[in-house]
């Protein structure tokens, strides 16, 4: 019996802590749970990511830096969805997140949504705003 599921991010650049702690301090409740570093001599290079944890918007999500060189990285075609109130709260995060990234559908009204913006940002992770 499953007991959770929690998105997992798999960094291929020696990013993950990095970007673990870019995305925690983009919100209010943001916390790193857990982070542990490849030791010298294990699978991974020494100092990368072995196993990080992090908490945004209630939200765990798991990260790794992987030390198996793959074919394929993030796609938009799984991106983080996040709501978002008030109005000024997600222009501050589109705003935060596209820096270094690039913009798939600028914030705007799209019928769906009064706002709306969805974001590839500087680690190749995809990101779904939505104004609630």
């Amino acid at each position: 019996m499953a007991h959770s599921v929690c998105p997992f991010l798999m960094f291929q650049k020696k990013d993950a802590e990095e970007a673990m702690n870019f995305y925690v301090s983009l919100f209010p409740d943001g916390k790193v749970i857990e982070l542990v570093h490849f030791a010298k001599g294990e699978q991974g290079p020494e100092g990368s990511v072995k196993t990080g944890v992090f908490s945004v918007a209630g939200q765990t999500i798991r990260v790794f830096d992987s030390p198996v060189k793959h074919a394929f990285t993030f796609t938009p075609a799984s991106s983080l969805f996040v709501e978002c109130e008030p109005e000024a709260e997600i222009g501050r995060l589109a705003a935060a997140l596209a820096e270094g990234g690039n913009v798939m559908m600028p914030l705007d009204n799209y019928g769906f949504s009064r706002q709306f913006t969805w974001i590839s940002d500087r680690y190749g992770v995809s990101w779904q705003l939505n104004l609630k």
